[in-house]
């Protein structure tokens, strides 16, 4: 069965992000988060593009995202770490390991295997206190981790995290130290440690001016459901927010918030057809959008259009974070890779 409306995915701008972020991370190893199912793009894809091109490390919010990963080849760490009701499958799974937040999670995992550990060091979401590391003695860890806050800010809380995270070296077996998300990139080669994890700029998000190099990977398309003339003076959609000033040709696509096509693109979001550029009048519905295609004679029904995407622009317009962006893009989308 064919969707009415579709993610079309840039392989070579995906590749070309992670080649960028591995160069700003300079001797720094360069993982890759893809948690969310890689931010809505679809998890087994990217990692396997990836793979491809030399990233070895790969981060994923839980177990049952880890699972899906099995067969890929990847090793995969587990950010929120092991639960009791974790522990029959991640004991299962070589190919990934948990990353420890709490001193149950540090007793539950021991005598298990390789783990990672997150260390809190300002940011009071997940993570051992600094003076609780004592607990991880004697586990087998991979890497230390920590998150910055404030990356995507000129914020003094970006120094103070990197500074009390470079004073931890040593106080644990850990082989690596990392830091650094996509913002945190951006923040200088001081912020690198021994391992970057990216996220967001791998697929199209610019979160610092200093990733401006970043390409965007996903551009979503819809189908034309209907082309009609809408009379001067009529309106189109809910509460009839737009009014036609002329006759207008209008196309109805097959999109809507319930794809991730949010309602604050009312009014502000455009779409494409080549390079014509074609505004999004009214209210943006649960499936529906309505765009002007007067200046698009050839247009009509079944035909596709493309929407504007490009993440700092998209998340200006709507008033959505560029994460938030990314990760609504629904499961109506059939996903094609270039």
């Amino acid at each position: 069965m064919t969707l009415p409306s579709r993610l079309q995915l840039d392989s070579a701008a995906l590749l070309h992000n992670w080649r960028l972020l591995q160069r700003l991370s300079g001797p720094a190893a360069c993982g890759a988060a893809v948690k969310a199912d890689a931010y809505g793009l679809g998890a087994r894809e990217v990692v396997r593009r990836l793979l491809e091109a030399g990233c070895r490390d790969f981060f994923v919010a839980s177990w049952a995202e880890a699972a899906a990963l099995a067969d890929t080849g990847a090793t995969v760490s587990v950010l929120h770490g092991v639960r009791e009701e974790d522990m029959p499958l991640a004991t299962r799974l070589r190919h990934a390991r948990p990353v420890l937040n709490t001193p149950g999670q540090v007793a539950r995992w021991r005598g298990h295997g390789a783990c990672d550990v997150m260390v809190d060091t300002g940011m009071n979401r997940l993570g051992l206190a600094a003076g609780d590391l004592g607990l991880v003695e004697g586990l087998a860890i991979d890497t230390l981790l920590s998150h910055l806050a404030s990356a995507d800010e000129d914020s003094a809380l970006n120094a103070r995290q990197r500074s009390a995270f470079a004073g931890l070296a040593g106080q644990t077996s850990a082989r690596r130290m990392s830091l650094a998300n996509s913002a945190g990139i951006g923040l200088g080669a001081d912020f690198a440690f021994d391992l970057t994890r990216p996220g967001l700029a791998l697929y199209g998000g610019v979160p610092r001016a200093a990733l401006g190099g970043v390409r965007q990977v996903v551009s979503p398309q819809a189908q034309v459901l209907q082309r009609r003339r809408v009379p001067a003076g009529q309106t189109v959609g809910y509460n009839a927010l737009w009014t036609a000033p002329e006759d207008t040709e209008v196309a109805i696509l097959n999109i809507g918030y319930a794809d991730g096509y949010f309602r604050g693109f009312s009014d502000r979001g455009t779409a494409k057809a080549g390079d014509t550029i074609l505004p999004v009048i009214g209210r943006v519905s649960m499936d529906l959008t309505a765009v002007n295609v007067s200046a698009a004679a050839e247009i009509g029904e079944g035909d596709w259009l493309v929407l504007d995407f490009a993440l700092p622009e998209a998340a200006a317009r709507s008033g959505m974070s560029q994460y938030e962006l990314l990760t609504s893009l629904g499961a109506r989308f059939e996903r094609v890779w270039s």
